[in-house]
C-alpha cells in the first residue's frame, strides 16, 4: 500500500510548476483488496433510498442500473475512512453516474421520505462517459465546467479541490482522462481518510480533495440517466 505523507505534502506537491508535475512520474497505488480487512460489498450491504423498484439488480455478482430515475443506492451502514474499489462500465456512450462519499443521513432522510428524483449532499466522485462532452457540443451547449471522468466535487458540503480545478474552483478536475469509453470496464481506488478523498483511475492518481465536511455518511451508487453496471465492490474501513 502506499504511504501518504498528509494534506501538506498534498498542496506542497500541487503549488509546483506545470513542468515538474508533467515530468514527474505517475502515482501508482498498489492495491492488495484480498488482504487483511478487505471485504466485498453484496446485495445485504446496500438499501433503497428513492430509486424505482427495478432501477437496481443483481446478476452474477454485477450490479446493473438502469439509470431511471435519478437517484441513489446507499449502503445500509454510514462509513468515515476507509479505502475502496469499484469497477464500472457505461453500456451506453455519455453515459453518468456516480460514487457519493460521506452522504449525510440528513439528505439520504429527505429523498427517501420524499420518494422522488434528487441526489444527497456528499463528495461525488464523478464517472461519466467521455462521449458526454461530444453530446453537449452537438446541443451547442458549455462543456468546460466538467471532466467527464475522475472529477471530484462537493454537493451541498464542505470541500477543498486539489488543482487543476474547474473554472469556478469548485471541482477537482482529473490530471489525466485515463477512463476507456462505454463498453469498457474501468477501475477505481478510492480513498477516504480524515476529511480527505483522493482517486486513482484505471491505476493512477488523479484527484480529490481535502478540508471535507461532513467527514462521514453513507456510500452511494449514483442513477443519473444511462444504464451502467458495477462489479468488484470491495471496502476496507480504517481507524
Amino acid at each position: 500500500m502506499v504511504c501518504f505523507s498528509g494534506a501538506a505534502t498534498a498542496e506542497a506537491q500541487d503549488t509546483k510548476s506545470a513542468t515538474s508535475a508533467e515530468a514527474a512520474p505517475a502515482v501508482r497505488a498498489f492495491i492488495d483488496d484480498e488482504g487483511p480487512g478487505w471485504r466485498s460489498l453484496s446485495e445485504s450491504d446496500f438499501t433503497q433510498v428513492n430509486s424505482a423498484a427495478d432501477t437496481w439488480s443483481w446478476n452474477d455478482g454485477v450490479l446493473h442500473c438502469t439509470g431511471r430515475p435519478v437517484s441513489v443506492l446507499r449502503t445500509t451502514e454510514p462509513v468515515k475512512n476507509f479505502e475502496m474499489v469499484v469497477e464500472w462500465m457505461h453500456e451506453r456512450s455519455a453515459g453518468n453516474s456516480g460514487v457519493f462519499v460521506w452522504t449525510t443521513p440528513e439528505s439520504i432522510e429527505k429523498l427517501t421520505k420524499a420518494g422522488k428524483p434528487g441526489l444527497p449532499s456528499g463528495i461525488e466522485v464523478q464517472i461519466l462517459d467521455h462521449g458526454y462532452t461530444e453530446m453537449r457540443k452537438s446541443r451547442g451547449q458549455s462543456f468546460d465546467w466538467f471532466g467527464t471522468n475522475g472529477d471530484v466535487f462537493p454537493v451541498r458540503v464542505k470541500m477543498t479541490p486539489f488543482p487543476p480545478l474547474s473554472p469556478d474552483g469548485s471541482r477537482s478536475f482529473p490530471r489525466k482522462h485515463l477512463a476507456k469509453g462505454h463498453g469498457h470496464w474501468n477501475h477505481y481506488y478510492i480513498r477516504a481518510i480524515n476529511g480527505e478523498v483522493r482517486l486513482w483511475v484505471n491505476g493512477e492518481e488523479v484527484s480529490g480533495g481535502t478540508g471535507i465536511e461532513p467527514a462521514e455518511g453513507y456510500l452511494c451508487l449514483e442513477s443519473e440517466g444511462s444504464p451502467i453496471q458495477f462489479r468488484k465492490l470491495r471496502i476496507r474501513e480504517l481507524p
